[in-house]
């Protein structure tokens, strides 16, 4: 079933791609034969119609399984839906909903009244902007040099798909800062392609450290379990954790660390929100002193 299900997707993929083929070329102006058009339109039909049966179908074993709704809807799609293909999925409409709560002037992502958003992307403002000019030249550029119609309309698709994938990305780094919450715990992230949450009892020590890293790409993890979220190549706080903290790196795989490294456009507030949150949570209140059976038992009187 299993094989199936793998050959099914491939034959559906390719032939999605066939479909954005002719969409390029009637784009182009080319001309496509009505009978090439409706071979391509009515192979679409069995692969799709047997996911859908297979979403149906996984979709009511997990109801019957006890799942919620929701939940089972979910299931449904990751059991049918290869995982590469759901996590592009995502981070591109991640990207897009950045960019709309952007233009809307909404608060930045996942940070309540009591947390501290630590913003991080004005250290890339440069870089960014020179990729994007880079990117509107080489539009401009192959516009200008390509002759043929079909190859034309390709290479404008993915050039504008370029630049707003730069805008976007910059865009959803401004609205998805690093977080320390209320209670100490922060959240790690950068744009949409990382996200680490660290409770606050695992912190225990922050400081300012400012580091200049080389090579990598966006998270850097070494062979001693320490792990670099650089933004232009620097990171300036650095927390250490009592235990290591597993995430998912942006290509999907697992990893853990250790120490983490970051960059963040004003350190200073973050590590004093770290610190004093880590003190809190590490510091026992009296209630519950009295509430675990720990408190100091009351002098009889006449003592």
């Amino acid at each position: 079933m299993n094989t199936l299900r793998r050959t099914v997707r491939r034959a559906l993929l390719v032939l999605l791609l066939c479909r954005l083929v002719l969409v390029l070329c009637l784009a182009s102006g080319a001309v496509i034969p009505v009978p090439v058009m409706r071979a391509v339109e009515a192979s679409l039909l069995a692969p799709a119609a047997a996911l859908a049966g297979w979403l149906i179908a996984d979709y009511r074993r997990h109801r019957r399984e006890g799942m919620a709704q929701r939940a089972a809807a979910l299931e449904a799609v990751r059991d049918t839906v290869p995982a590469a293909l759901r996590r592009l999925t995502l981070h591109e409409v991640r990207l897009f909903t950045s960019c709309c709560r952007w233009l809307t002037r909404r608060p930045p992502h996942g940070t309540g009244p009591e947390d501290l958003a630590v913003r991080y992307a004005a250290n890339q403002s440069a870089m960014i902007y020179g990729f994007l000019f880079v990117s509107v030249v080489e539009t401009v550029a192959l516009a200008l040099v390509i002759p043929w119609p079909l190859v034309h309309t390709v290479f404008l698709v993915i050039d504008i798909w370029g630049c707003y994938f730069v805008v976007a990305l910059h865009i959803s780094c401004v609205v998805r800062p690093h977080v320390v919450a209320a209670d100490g715990s922060l959240r790690l992230r950068y744009s949409v392609l990382l996200d680490i949450r660290i409770p606050a009892r695992l912190i225990v020590h922050a400081r300012v450290e400012r580091r200049v890293t080389s090579g990598g790409g966006l998270g850097k993890l070494h062979d001693d379990g320490s792990l670099d979220v650089s933004v232009g190549g620097q990171t300036t706080v650095t927390v250490e954790l009592s235990e290591p903290v597993r995430f998912v790196r942006p290509l999907g795989k697992e990893a853990q660390a250790r120490v983490l490294r970051l960059y963040a456009d004003d350190p200073t507030p973050a590590v004093a929100a770290l610190t004093s949150g880590t003190k809190h949570t590490n510091a026992t209140p009296p209630a519950a002193a009295v509430r675990s059976g720990t408190s100091t038992p009351a002098p009889r009187p006449g003592h």
